[in-house]
């Protein structure tokens, strides 16, 4: 990497910026961490050899950087203006990659991907500079900036430091300085604007709503893709694959059929979690369940399979009485017990554990003998594959060897220290997403559906602390706690003032 020292010095700005936004109290405080995360993320692109900049200094290149500016400019101030807008367009942007991707030699350093390549999350970027532009001008308008959720906070705010940092030491410098750039970054400025938004009383229900329609527009896209044999967007074995085989797999407006199943199974953990709490027509989330169960059949998803089966026993055991939870923990006995049978019968007539695992057998020993040769802090951010394949002494590609098993990558490239962090995170996450639930039980139910399904498939795909949706999940259950909080504290004051809750609700 041309640039490495400069990667490395924007990495720690990186990291003290995400921990001063995530625990600030005050103004100066979380302009400082907003600052810092932004120079950091253009140091990092600058970095990585983005030498096409200089095409902005064209007219026409100034034209568009113009044009970009005044739309974004119109965002930030649409966000002012409603900032409870905020998480609903976040949650829209975030599946979202659109067959654009970066070219430092193009012109304006962005070219359209082929041969059925996805780009980046570039409508999310878009909404998180945006908002970040929209939270820092509200603290310097004087709105007050409140300490988030310690359980969430504290762990969130030392996994992006310990990742930002282990630049240092990472083992594959570019690989790691472009997951802070689209990914380490980016989601703690996610996490911190979502955390730091208001939450008026309709918004749950509209994310929701949100949330199951952007699964039913998947799941159709998929359906129709299932009719016609046509992908929009695929990996070049899936082709070969389902040139190969009896069955055709889909991936709707994603790139892979486990990502597809991936966020039909939260649509469903969603629905799954409102029927339970009664927020929604019993006949209305039953059909809605069959046609998004009907889009991920065709996934042929092992992955989600797995985590819905499991989230619909972990939702029925939540909201259950104790005969419920009694029948529930005897099906999953049942279950792992049909499963263990069925991998033995297999093993027994012949097959192989790596063939019936999808090659994740041999992924995950690879992984083991880097956890092995770097226990304590690993080989640094996104050194994973690399290192395994160096491990294994193979020609192989390197995307072929990552892990597709979230604990086992964060041991690699963060060690042992960075593992402890991972799962510090999961119990703060969840006793936050508990707290919210003894405040609305929808909500809570709903958010603790989708960060067991997110937490279950990276178990076995790539992609829990590298999906938006794990931190939307954090930043709404954050976010709504303390802005309820904030209001019942607002709403004692006005008591013993004289005046009704509902005058403070109407207060600006």
């Amino acid at each position: 990497m041309e640039h490495a020292d400069s990667a490395q010095l924007a990495a720690v700005g990186g990291a003290l910026g995400a921990v001063a936004a995530l625990l600030a109290r005050g103004r100066l405080t979380l302009l400082a961490g907003l600052m810092l995360l932004a120079l950091a993320e253009l140091a990092l692109v600058l970095s990585l050899g983005a030498g096409g900049l200089g095409e902005l200094l064209s007219p026409v290149g100034a034209l568009a950087a113009a044009l970009g500016l005044a739309v974004l400019g119109a965002a930030a101030w649409v966000l002012v203006r409603h900032p409870a807008w905020t998480p609903l367009a976040v949650l829209l942007a975030a599946p979202f990659r659109p067959p654009i991707e970066f070219d430092a030699g193009s012109r304006f350093l962005v070219t359209i991907a082929r041969d059925g390549a996805l780009g980046r999350l570039l409508p999310l970027y878009f909404v998180l500079l945006a908002a970040a532009v929209a939270l820092g001008w509200r603290a310097l308008k004087g709105e007050p900036v409140r300490a988030l959720p310690r359980p969430v906070s504290l762990p969130a705010a030392t996994f992006f430091l310990f990742a930002c940092l282990s630049l240092l030491w990472a083992q594959d410098l570019e690989a790691g300085a472009n997951q802070l750039v689209f990914f380490t970054l980016p989601f703690a400025l996610l996490l911190v604007a979502l955390a730091r938004s208001p939450y008026p009383p309709g918004l749950p229900r509209r994310l929701g709503i949100a949330g199951v329609a952007l699964a039913a527009a998947f799941a159709a896209v998929g359906l129709w893709q299932a009719a016609t044999h046509k992908l929009f967007f695929f990996a070049p074995n899936l082709q070969v694959s389902n040139a190969n085989t009896d069955y055709f797999r889909v991936t709707s407006l994603f790139g892979d059929p486990s990502l597809y199943g991936r966020h039909l199974v939260l649509g469903i953990a969603v629905l799954l979690a409102v029927l339970a709490a009664g927020r929604v027509r019993p006949w209305l989330g039953i059909a809605l369940l069959a046609f998004l169960w009907a889009g991920l059949l065709f996934s042929y998803s092992q992955s989600s399979m797995v985590a819905l089966v499991v989230i619909t026993l972990a939702v029925a055991a939540a909201s259950g009485d104790r005969r419920t939870r009694r029948a529930v923990a005897a099906l999953g006995v049942v279950a792992v017990l049909a499963g263990g049978g069925f991998l033995a019968a297999k093993l027994v007539t012949g097959s192989s554990l790596n063939q019936l695992t999808s090659d994740r057998e041999q992924r995950v020993t690879d992984t083991t003998r880097v956890i092995a040769d770097h226990p304590l802090i690993g080989v640094g951010i996104a050194g994973q594959p690399r290192a395994s394949r160096l491990a294994a002494g193979s020609e192989r590609p390197t995307p072929s060897f990552v892990s597709h098993t979230t604990p086992l990558t964060v041991a690699a490239e963060l060690g042992l220290i960075g593992l402890g962090v991972y799962v510090w995170l999961l119990i703060g996450g969840a006793k936050t997403i508990a707290a919210v639930r003894r405040r609305d039980e929808g909500l809570g139910l709903a958010l603790g559906a989708a960060f067991l399904t997110l937490f279950v498939h990276a178990l076995f795909y790539s992609g829990f602390l590298e999906d938006p949706l794990t931190w939307v999940v954090l930043g709404v259950a954050a976010g709504s706690l303390v802005h309820a909080e904030a209001h019942a504290t607002a709403a004692e004051r006005a008591r013993a003032r004289g005046r009704t809750p509902e005058a403070v609700s109407a207060a600006p």
